[in-house]
């Protein structure tokens, strides 16, 4: 049993932290607006809080530094503050993290959106408490969304993953896929829209595989592609992107469908993993690398100025130099915009951690390098490749150092003197050329 829900004063403040990914950022959005809605009192992670929230993040093989360093942040900022950890690596390693001092409370999958139920009391607590059920008793779905931290929201569509990756942690520390409803997904769309949020980004763990588990069995219901299509129509949005999304479920009718759409934006991000079709193996990616080279040639044969990113993994077991030329040359070739490069970290209960032909890690460390420069050097060549062109550009709200920034409908990133009258608008402009720091600048369209 755990304690009542109880409503806090508007006295109680509570600040959050979010490291990881935009499903994380959905998640801590609704979570902050749950205690919100209770009278608590939100504020930056920078002030003084008696409650301090932090989503972690399992990614990262320094997920553990990170934490430690946000909670020592946390405590300089009041000793007397109640510190919870939630999210994958609470999920992961709850017992980990509640021995870190300072440390309270530790909420695993199941039990971070129920986080209000499971505060009775701020005071410290000598042993942080935990509270986390086994992964396999993880099957229910909680909607999420975040508004009111960023210029787009990212809308939580699906949760948890079935795919048996060998490097990945993900499934043990979210759980089976399991989709939201499309009438609460289009019901959520809504309300965004009425908060004048321009954009939204899609984002789950597998968001390819949406419907499954909608009604609560493995049954889809519904597939990525009615969602895309329902989306469409509602009104009051401006732009939806999706974000990763694997490269065997995003089907041609889908990238049909966003070509014609005027809601769905030119850019798709679309893991890889690896050029090599014998690493993808290992891995136990579910596609070949002749699948990926037609998702591409697709893309670009319906949406020529499309903007494409590419999940990278530099290093996993057996990775030869031939086998990562393999995956150098491909990617040289292939008309990408621009490259995400993870270095492979070895991650506790995973099948690739007991494989042979492991990399030493300043041969990672040195492909993990070209890769980034090949990455440069691919996002280089995609904006020069829109030079000229008139585009769409929504502004963000941060003022650093005198300018703004943001980000075309096909992802091209622009600056220009910070103006707050152009904060979350919509504005069409000419690029023009690329600046010293890589980023496009542009003239008006009168």
């Amino acid at each position: 049993m755990h304690p009542q829900k109880t409503t806090m004063n508007t006295k109680t403040s509570v600040a959050f932290y979010t490291l990881g990914c935009k499903l994380n950022f959905s998640e801590t959005s609704t979570i902050a607006r749950d205690f919100q809605s209770l009278g608590y009192n939100r504020v930056d992670f920078d002030e003084v809080a008696d409650i301090y929230v932090i989503n972690t993040c399992s990614v990262t093989d320094n997920a553990d530094k990170r934490f430690k360093t946000i909670v020592k942040k946390a405590y300089k900022s009041n000793p007397e503050a109640f510190i919870i950890a939630i999210g994958c690596y609470a999920q992961l390693k709850p017992e980990e993290l509640a021995k870190v001092e300072n440390v309270d409370l530790v909420l695993g999958a199941n039990e971070k959106f129920k986080i209000t139920d499971y505060i009775n009391s701020l005071q410290k607590n000598i042993i942080a408490e935990v509270h986390s059920c086994e992964i396999t008793e993880v099957d229910s779905y909680d909607s999420a969304y975040s508004i009111g931290d960023r210029t787009r929201a990212f809308l939580k569509v699906q949760d948890g993953c079935d795919y048996k990756c060998t490097y990945c942690t993900i499934p043990l520390a979210r759980g089976i896929s399991r989709s939201d409803a499309l009438e609460n997904i289009l019901k959520n769309a809504s309300e965004i829209a009425k908060k004048n949020i321009k954009e939204i980004v899609l984002t789950g763990v597998n968001i390819g595989d949406y419907g499954k588990g909608e009604l609560g069995d493995k049954k889809h219901e519904h597939t990525f592609y009615d969602l895309v299509k329902a989306l469409d129509k509602v009104e009051g949005i401006h732009r939806i992107r999706i974000s990763s999304i694997e490269p065997n479920l995003l089907k041609n009718k889908t990238i049909e469908f966003v070509a014609q759409s005027e809601t769905f934006v030119p850019h798709f991000h679309i893991p890889l993993q690896t050029g090599s079709d014998i690493l993808l193996q290992k891995m136990k990616r579910r596609y070949k690398r002749g699948l990926y080279t037609e998702r591409v040639q697709k893309i670009k044969e319906l949406m020529p100025d499309a903007a494409i990113g590419v999940d990278i993994i530099i290093g996993f077991p057996g990775e030869t130099d031939e086998l990562f030329l393999e995956t150098y040359r491909y990617l040289t070739e292939l008309n990408i915009s621009y490259l995400h490069v993870f270095t492979y970290s070895e991650r506790p209960n995973t099948e690739a951690i007991l494989m042979d032909g492991v990399v030493p890690k300043n041969v990672r460390h040195k492909r993990s390098k070209m890769l980034r420069g090949l990455s440069v050097k691919k996002r280089r060549a995609f904006y020069e490749s829109q030079i000229g062109k008139e585009k769409t550009v929504l502004f963000e709200s941060e003022n650093k150092d005198g300018f703004m920034y943001g980000f075309t409908e096909n992802y091209v990133k622009v600056k220009t003197k910070f103006d707050t009258s152009l904060v979350n608008t919509l504005k069409q402009i000419v690029l023009t050329k690329i600046d010293e720091d890589g980023i496009v600048l542009f003239d008006w369209v009168d």
